[in-house]
């Protein structure tokens, strides 16, 4: 499946959460195992005027990670997160961000994952870690 045909059956299988949240998914590119997800954050997400909540700063990390799994094959048709580290390194305010998943290492059964959110100046205000259970079609 080329990376466009990839990226067309992402977007239409997006779950509705992350079209709540402004979410297009922009790249997938099965070479490089790597998906980036577009959010457009209102301050409905925020705390403390337009600070985007801790929550929700994970929630685009991890959505981005996940689609870089799913981008991998289409056999896999869900992924349960088993535990995930967010490091925040700047404040992430309402706007645009491009979050970047990337599987760094993939078994049957588990995946690790990386992934980086950067706002729409193109600064890094947070990075994340996941290892998840990948659960495959028979």
């Amino acid at each position: 499946m080329s990376n466009s045909e990839t990226l067309a059956r992402l977007n239409a299988n997006k779950p509705h959460f992350l079209n709540l949240m402004g979410a297009e998914i922009t790249a997938a590119d099965t070479t490089a195992l790597n998906c980036t997800i577009r959010f457009d954050i209102s301050t409905d997400y925020c705390h403390s005027g337009d600070i985007v909540q801790g929550g929700f700063v994970t929630a685009m990390l991890d959505a981005a990670m996940s689609h870089a799994a799913f981008a991998l094959e289409d056999n896999i048709l869900n992924i349960a997160s088993l535990e995930i580290k967010t490091t925040f390194l700047e404040p992430s305010r309402a706007g645009v961000f491009n979050a970047t998943g990337k599987l760094l290492k993939v078994g049957r059964s588990i995946g690790f994952m990386s992934g980086e959110l950067f706002n729409d100046d193109g600064v890094l205000t947070a990075t994340a870690t996941t290892t998840a259970k990948l659960v495959r079609a028979r």
